[in-house]
């Protein structure tokens, strides 16, 4: 950057798939492959109406000859927003839970429910975090990676920054900026880690002040900020997760956070597909590409 003594990179995940990209790509890889070798034919996974997963989901399944089911949180509406168009078009069966239930969506008893309903699936948790998403994203960082000082990504459900902390080298520290608001991520990745035995002394730094109000919350900052990375990079950022980590990244070079001379990382986890949306809600113009 201009004036500081730094070099970015960005990893452009949103680049991998058409419609199953970016992180998605790596966590639903090795689901969908052992729902496949297990001798099953649908998957049903979880999601609010904007889900990146349930986007994703849907379009991972189809093209591996899978039917897929998505669980989403609140009450059906008469007309489905343009994520779960695009997942129903994609064959995903919608079912629609309460917002009360879905809390307590995995307990045994719905889960019972569920295959009462639908009958035989392969669960796919809520985000798609489990062991066999961070098998995946363990994969995200390749040889060409291990020149860079600083890996930064964004922070959900914890699988992406776990498979990254579980890939990353001695040299290398791993950055996650939280999507959502409070403190709860450091134990709940802390949780993850030590649950999938994943070594991670010195090796991570969480970052809960940029999150512009909480999940799926913006601030005018925050969106200015992501239509001039666009127009100075060509790089598209979502309101949702990349734009609050480039921000982040961008604001942490600002105030001399990084050594002189480092080399920083940035993984663009996709999440595009929700821009649309997200325009029509707050009469916006993002750019998704």
């Amino acid at each position: 950057m201009e004036g500081k003594d730094v070099r970015l990179f960005v990893k452009r995940l949103d680049l991998i798939h058409p419609l199953a990209s970016g992180n998605k790509f790596y966590k639903l890889k090795y689901n969908l492959e052992t729902a496949q070798q297990s001798g099953h034919d649908t998957v049903l996974t979880f999601g609010g109406a904007f889900s990146n997963h349930i986007f994703a989901t849907a379009a991972a399944a189809k093209a591996e000859g899978l039917k897929s089911i998505g669980i989403i949180r609140g009450e059906n509406t008469s007309q489905l927003n343009a994520t779960l168009q695009q997942a129903q078009a994609n064959g995903m069966v919608l079912s629609f839970m309460d917002r009360k239930t879905y809390r307590t969506k995995h307990e045994a008893q719905h889960i019972d429910q569920l295959r009462e309903q639908f009958g035989r699936f392969f669960l796919i948790p809520e985000g798609g975090t489990n062991a066999l998403a961070i098998k995946g994203t363990t994969e995200i960082l390749t040889s060409e990676d291990q020149h860079m000082d600083y890996l930064c990504c964004s922070i959900g459900t914890g699988g992406t920054i776990a498979g990254m902390i579980n890939a990353a080298k001695p040299h290398q520290k791993v950055l996650g900026f939280s999507s959502l608001k409070g403190n709860f991520i450091h134990q709940e990745l802390l949780d993850l880690l030590e649950t999938h035995h994943i070594g991670f002394q010195n090796k991570y730094e969480l970052f809960t002040n940029y999150h512009f109000g909480g999940y799926a919350k913006h601030k005018p900052e925050l969106i200015t900020f992501i239509k001039k990375f666009k127009k100075e990079t060509g790089i598209p950022l979502d309101p949702v997760y990349t734009g609050k980590l480039f921000y982040g990244v961008v604001d942490k070079i600002k105030s001399g956070y990084f050594p002189s001379g480092s080399s920083i990382l940035l993984i663009h986890s996709g999440g595009l597909q929700g821009i649309s949306g997200f325009n029509q809600r707050f009469n916006e113009t993002l750019e998704t590409k």
